[in-house]
């Protein structure tokens, strides 16, 4: 694989998760999972390098998923409250869906389309390979959520295709990336595996212009690109573990990947390892 140059785009966070490129800057959620009364933060972080806090404390935190709807709101995922909140482009934080009833579980990961539909995943912490959770459909405006699969194995992070006819879902203790066919409804279809990863945890995952996937190996200090059917293309190993990546920068192929501790496996972490590694590509 290529050998990359790899440079710090920000440290000093606990544990940085979600990164997603905005209008110019880089986004995220860091969750703060050790710090005591801490319920996680949401953060942009300019071409300057400067972070700044959109949220300091996200009710029922952490914040776990990110997403914007076609009228430019910001949805938020918590992993503690059933529902998806939504930040205005006035600042005010409002329940944007309800979620309760739906799952047992906390919320995860989202993605939103073109329509404004949501895809929220739902999943057991810690992970537990013998539990099965749920994708929820929010329609559009929060005006209704409903059950659109029950088969996931730990989804942790979707993607939509350009064409809006596929979601691709990273299944962490599935060890693969399945994808569905999108109806015109939103409903799901056709569960089948997009990519099969032995060995490997897939999370936070990304598409790139070509249609491969750029994932975390929560478990192996790297980021992989992966084409469908589950060739490896290339790999950038980390120094601590990936949990997330995002493609971002003025010409979409710089990749992001935030890395720290994992809170799940040895002795309880503290301090602020995290921290948020740029690769040009």
């Amino acid at each position: 694989m290529t050998t990359r140059t790899q440079r710090q785009a920000l440290d000093g966070l606990v544990f940085p998760e979600v990164p997603r490129w905005k209008n110019g800057e880089l986004w995220l959620c860091d969750f703060q999972v050790w710090v005591p009364g801490a319920s996680g933060q949401v953060l942009a972080v300019g071409r300057d390098g400067e972070a700044r806090t959109i949220i300091d404390q996200v009710p029922g935190g952490p914040a776990n998923g990110l997403a914007w709807l076609p009228d430019g709101r910001l949805l938020i995922t918590t992993g503690k409250v059933p529902a998806v909140l939504a930040l205005g482009v006035d600042g005010v934080l409002t329940r944007y869906a309800d979620l309760s009833g739906l799952t047992s579980y906390g919320c995860n990961e989202i993605a939103v389309d073109s329509a404004g539909r949501a895809y929220v995943g739902t999943c057991k912490v810690p992970p537990d390979p013998q539990v099965h959770s749920e994708v929820l459909l929010v329609q559009p405006n929060g005006r209704g959520a409903e059950v659109a699969d029950t088969t996931m194995r730990f989804p942790n992070g979707f993607m939509i295709t350009p064409d809006g006819g596929t979601l691709i879902v990273a299944e962490s203790t599935g060890h693969c990336l399945s994808s569905f066919s999108i109806d015109d409804d939103g409903s799901l279809h056709d569960k089948r595996v997009w990519a099969a990863l032995p060995g490997m945890v897939p999370d936070g995952p990304c598409l790139d212009q070509e249609g491969c996937v750029w994932l975390a190996d929560a478990i192996g200090k790297a980021c992989v690109r992966v084409s469908e059917g589950g060739t490896i293309v290339d790999r950038i190993e980390t120094e601590q573990d990936a949990f997330a990546c995002t493609l971002g920068g003025d010409d979409g192929r710089t990749l992001y990947i935030a890395t720290s501790v994992n809170p799940f496996t040895g002795a309880r972490p503290s301090g602020r390892p995290g921290k948020v590694i740029a690769v040009d590509l």
